[in-house]
């Protein structure tokens, strides 16, 4: 298994650690086509999994030598995702790295965690249930149906039309101008999803996607 992204687009995942977030990652690629090779300590969890994923190896993913017999470095991406245990999280992380991992991921449960897997050699760190609560709060609390938050104070939305766009096209109703939200798309019940133009109507129950600074984005999603 152990080669680059292939021409047709799919691309070689490690994926360290088959507890449950693990295990989504993984599947998840499966689904995607994707080529993932999964390590685990544990040798109930390698024969669980043995059948659903690619490649599943028993091995201590903290051995770098371990790593580079796998051939780790010929793979395109890593992820490590062992949260709860911040020590062996960190050596993973520095072991692929000194394996020549070229793009590793890895899952933080807290910021310190997190900057202490950056400095160790983490290109990419994930807060999986810090991002989830964020989505959900936002969520709860306008008519948002989903929500993703870059990290430059930049957001995207999907959320249920206002009414002050009801019956508009989006040069009329202009949320740019009144709002400094951007919308991207708009999605009717029994329709295709439309890519926005000015003259792009909207209708009651029709779903925006918005896009624009996390504020305003918020108070967009607010309005009835």
């Amino acid at each position: 298994m152990a080669r680059k992204s292939k021409d047709n687009g799919s691309i070689s995942v490690l994926v360290v650690g088959l507890g449950r977030f693990g295990t989504s990652v993984a599947e998840a690629l499966v689904r995607l086509n994707q080529e993932v090779m999964a390590i685990d300590e544990d040798p109930d969890l390698v024969q669980k999994w043995s059948d659903e994923l690619t490649h599943v190896v028993q091995a201590d993913a903290t051995d770098e030598q371990a790593l580079r017999q796998l051939g780790v470095s010929n793979l395109d991406r890593a992820v490590v995702a062992i949260g709860a245990d911040i020590e062996a999280s960190v050596l993973v992380v520095l072991a692929l790295a000194e394996a020549g991992v070229q793009d590793i991921w890895a899952k933080a449960v807290t910021r310190k965690q997190g900057l202490i897997l950056e400095r160790v050699g983490a290109h990419h760190v994930v807060y999986p249930e810090h991002e989830m609560g964020e989505r959900v709060a936002h969520m709860l609390t306008g008519s948002m149906i989903d929500y993703i938050e870059f990290d430059d104070g930049f957001s995207l939305a999907r959320t249920f039309a206002p009414s002050m766009t009801w019956d508009k096209t989006l040069a009329d109703s202009s949320p740019r101008t009144h709002y400094g939200v951007t919308v991207v798309g708009v999605k009717r019940v029994g329709e295709d999803f439309t890519y926005a133009q000015p003259q792009t109507s909207v209708r009651r129950h029709d779903e925006l996607i918005v896009a624009g600074p996390t504020t305003h984005v918020e108070k967009f999603c607010r309005l009835k």
